[in-house]
């Protein structure tokens, strides 16, 4: 099949297994596509199963805006033709925490200039940026679960300050990367700790909540 065969059929299987039910609670929980069929994650694998990984598909599958096919673009992307240029492409055209936090799982976190691109994510000003970054890190983290002192302080500095200043979907970003890095050694929970000393009893709520998060981890 040419190009144009494939995104039909990819379209015809979508709709084919459209869920009304799931696309409306998705609407009413603020996850607003252009399109949305409603397909469950398990489904939309199984029709990824069936294509090669294809750049040319891959890359028209994203740019459709339909929710389905954004998270079909994440699962046949090669990472060998997925250049730095077009990851921050994506990044600009993110349309929402879901489909961030997908592509971090399917695609982000196997480029193998992963951790440079994700802490540019993490000091991005972007909500959805800085999710990808964040999200990119956990698994960084837990697939390799290391990093250099000046690497650890930037992480620290930035997980710190985003969390404070972030939106709840960055906070629960956050939360997962320093749950990783502090799982990692005794030397690392340390660190994120020091971090939050003093911020048990503060005035700020935000604050508060990063303390809980971090000692949670600890006990």
């Amino acid at each position: 099949m040419d190009l144009h065969e494939q995104l039909k059929d990819i379209k015809t299987q979508l709709r084919l297994s459209m869920n009304g039910a799931v696309s409306q609670s998705m609407r009413e929980k603020g996850l607003v596509y252009k399109l949305n069929f409603g397909v469950e994650l398990p489904r939309i694998k199984g029709i990824a199963a069936a294509y090669e990984k294809d750049h040319t598909l891959a890359q028209a599958l994203w740019k459709e805006d339909i929710r389905e096919c954004k998270i079909l673009a994440g699962l046949l992307q090669p990472v060998e033709t997925f250049l730095p240029e077009i990851a921050d492409i994506w990044i600009d055209t993110m349309p929402t925490v879901e489909i961030a936090e997908l592509t971090s799982m399917n695609l982000f976190q196997h480029l193998p200039y992963a951790p440079a691109k994700a802490f540019r994510w993490i000091a991005d000003e972007r909500e959805l940026a800085q999710v990808c970054g964040f999200l990119t890190i956990a698994r960084l983290l837990q697939k390799k679960g290391d990093m250099e002192d000046r690497v650890a302080n930037e992480f620290l500095d930035q997980a710190v300050s985003c969390f404070l200043a972030g939106s709840y979907a960055v906070r629960n970003a956050v939360s997962a990367a320093l749950r990783r890095f502090m799982e990692h050694s005794e030397e690392h929970a340390f660190r994120a700790c020091r971090c939050v000393d003093g911020m048990k009893d503060s005035s700020s709520e935000s604050e508060r909540l990063l303390y809980e998060v971090v000692s949670a981890v600890v006990e």
